[in-house]
C-alpha cells in the first residue's frame, strides 16, 4: 500500500519542482502533470524504480547515484516514449543537450535524477515511510481511485485532443 502513496508523494515533489525549474529559468509551466491534481507522474513512477533497488545498492552513495540515476533515466524514456506513441503528445524535448537520445532523455538530466535518488533513499523516504505506513488502508483506496481517475482523464484528454494545453490550469 505505501506504493501507492509514494507515487503520489513523489509525483506531488516533482510537481512542485517542476514548477521551481520553470519559474527559475523561465520555462514552460505545463510541464509533465495531470488535469486535476497538483502531479507529475514520471516523478512517481521514477522514485518507485530507485526505491525498487536493492538494499545493497541503496546503502552505497555512488551506486546508488549511478544506478537510481540510470533506472530513473530509463523510466523516464519509457515514459516520454508512451506520451508520444501513445497519447500523441511531447512533453519534453532534450534534444538540444548533451547525451540526448532521441531528446527523450540526456545525460544533465541523468545527473540530476542520481541527485535525486540521493535525496529520495537518505532524506525523504526515512521520514515519510513510516507516515505513509500509517494511513488507513481505506483513504488509501480512496486516493488510489482519484489519483487514477484523475490520469485515466488526463490520458484520455491528451489522446483526444494532441496536445498538452488541455491540461493547463486555467486559473
Amino acid at each position: 500500500m505505501n506504493h501507492i502513496w509514494y507515487f503520489i508523494l513523489y509525483s506531488f515533489l516533482g510537481f512542485l519542482l517542476e514548477v521551481g525549474y520553470a519559474r527559475c529559468t523561465g520555462g514552460r509551466r505545463d510541464r509533465k502533470r495531470t488535469l486535476l491534481l497538483p502531479l507529475c507522474p514520471v516523478y512517481g513512477a521514477g522514485a518507485l524504480a530507485i526505491l525498487a533497488l536493492p538494499v545493497g545498492v541503496q546503502g552505497r552513495p555512488w551506486a546508488l547515484f549511478l544506478l537510481g540515476g540510470l533506472v530513473a533515466t530509463g523510466v523516464e524514456y519509457a515514459w516520454a516514449a508512451l506520451c508520444q506513441r501513445g497519447l500523441g503528445v511531447r512533453f519534453w524535448d532534450y534534444a538540444g543537450l548533451p547525451g540526448n537520445i532521441k531528446g527523450r532523455v540526456c545525460l544533465p538530466f541523468s545527473l540530476a535524477w542520481g541527485a535525486l535518488a540521493m535525496g529520495l533513499v537518505y532524506g525523504v523516504e526515512p521520514v515519510m515511510g513510516p507516515i505513509l505506513g500509517g494511513i488507513p488502508a481505506i483513504v488509501t483506496g480512496w486516493a488510489a481511485a482519484a489519483v487514477g481517475s484523475d490520469l485515466l482523464l488526463s490520458a484520455a484528454l491528451l489522446r483526444r485532443t494532441g496536445d498538452r494545453a488541455c491540461l493547463r490550469w486555467k486559473f
